[in-house]
């Protein structure tokens, strides 16, 4: 799988990361129908490797194409095998070599990943170590290419594509296919809060940071809604929604979780329309031009890439329309998570409510500005928030936090 948040391998990583000569394809990609055989190679595979390695070999699962039923791929068996720390290569390296594998590729500064390839069948062996963040990614990607078969639809079109063209390196065409996987995971992300999205509902509904902080803000910069369509994108369980129609306006709330719909739907859908959509895809159910105000609670930072979504919301504005916003302040996340380049792009993991992994995008002040600038959109107002008084007594140690630390940060914007 291609690595997430980092740029294109160059030609230099490429050669830099084969333990030999990298080989060049120099064609196109040679793409197979699914081979109903795939899943017994894989299990053949993982016997012979558990029986080399006994205990060892702490997690050995089929990812990638080939274990995906019905779906087209290079006839190459992807295999995840998790190790107790793959930098330790005397404690498995040998033993793997002495049975025919071969150790082809070797990154020890991303994940501590090294790729084997099998003595008798074409596979890739990936190895990593527990706190590896690509198990996540493969789980997800695969489980949602089986449960959806629009999403499986999409992935294949995008990879005949791609497959047709030249490449040098075949990572050229893994690092080609980035933007769609990318995209069908955070689909897949947003569906797990399916889970817990009562649990949401009622943690949003009174904590100090939603409640008393980031919706009066995002109220305050929309301004008079009154007789105005509003759309509220990752409406969640509806709060946001329903104070804008409290205001008068005529409220669609979006979410990509069919749970946090039916949260919202239960709660507000007397004064609210609540839908479930992707705002990474086309709103279909939206005319060009037909919204006067859009809102977006902090959300597009759970989004790597945020033109398509820009897109579809400038096509969707009237001219002069307001797209208000608001996203985890970089700066806040940048300390708070310890990291040492705050220019970079980064997926980070936290947990909200407690108990609850969520993921999202860090990234600099300066990538926002351009994301939004480069989308046709004018910034009128940044805003960084004081909470509310109220909270001075009922939560003081929330409401001291919040005057003294950045928590998030909020744009007004103008199509």
């Amino acid at each position: 799988m291609p690595k997430p948040d980092r740029d294109n391998y160059t030609e230099e990583d490429i050669n830099d990361s084969w333990v030999d000569q990298a080989p060049v394809l120099n064609s196109t990609v040679t793409l197979a129908e699914y081979d109903p055989e795939w899943p017994a190679l894989f299990d053949r595979e993982a016997k012979r490797i558990r029986g080399i390695l006994g205990e060892r070999a702490l997690v050995l699962e089929h990812v990638g194409s080939t274990s995906v039923p019905g779906l087209c791929a290079k006839p190459i068996i992807d295999i995840m095998l998790i190790v107790a720390d793959s930098d330790d290569e005397d404690a498995y390296v040998p033993q793997l070599e002495a049975e025919g594998y071969k150790l082809v590729i070797r990154e020890p500064d991303w994940e501590k990943h090294r790729c084997f390839k099998g003595p008798d069948t074409n596979i890739n062996l990936h190895v990593y170590s527990p706190d590896n963040g690509q198990a996540e990614r493969y789980h997800l990607f695969r489980d949602r290419l089986i449960a959806h078969e629009d999403e499986r639809k999409l992935y294949e079109t995008r990879k005949r594509e791609l497959a047709s063209r030249t490449w040098k390196y075949i990572q050229q065409y893994a690092d080609a296919k980035t933007a769609v996987i990318d995209e069908i995971i955070e689909r897949a992300r947003a569906a797990q809060y399916d889970g817990f999205a009562r649990l949401y509902a009622a943690h949003a509904e009174t904590s100090s940071t939603n409640a008393h902080y980031d919706r009066p803000a995002i109220v305050a910069l929309a301004g008079d809604v009154a007789g105005k369509r509003v759309l509220d994108v990752g409406s969640a369980a509806g709060h946001l929604s329903a104070l804008l129609a409290a205001k008068g306006a005529d409220v669609l709330g979006v979410d990509a979780s069919a749970g946090m719909v039916a949260v919202a739907r239960e709660k507000f859908g007397d004064v609210a329309r609540f839908e479930t959509a992707d705002v990474s895809r086309p709103m279909s159910f939206l005319d060009d031009g037909s919204i006067d105000v859009i809102t977006a609670s902090l959300v597009l930072h759970y989004l790597k890439e945020w033109a398509p979504a820009l897109a579809e919301f400038r096509r969707v504005l009237k001219p002069g329309g307001l797209l208000v916003f608001s996203v985890h302040h970089p700066g806040e996340d940048w300390r708070w998570f310890e990291k040492q380049n705050y220019f970079q792009l980064e997926l980070l993991e936290d947990e909200f409510p407690a108990g609850q992994k969520v993921r999202f995008y860090r990234r600099p002040l300066s990538w926002t500005f351009g994301a939004v600038r480069d989308a046709g959109f004018a910034v009128d107002r940044l805003v960084e928030p004081m909470p509310d008084e109220a909270i001075a007594e009922s939560d003081p140690r929330w409401y001291a936090k919040l005057r003294t630390q950045p928590r998030f940060l909020y744009f007004r914007t103008i199509r």
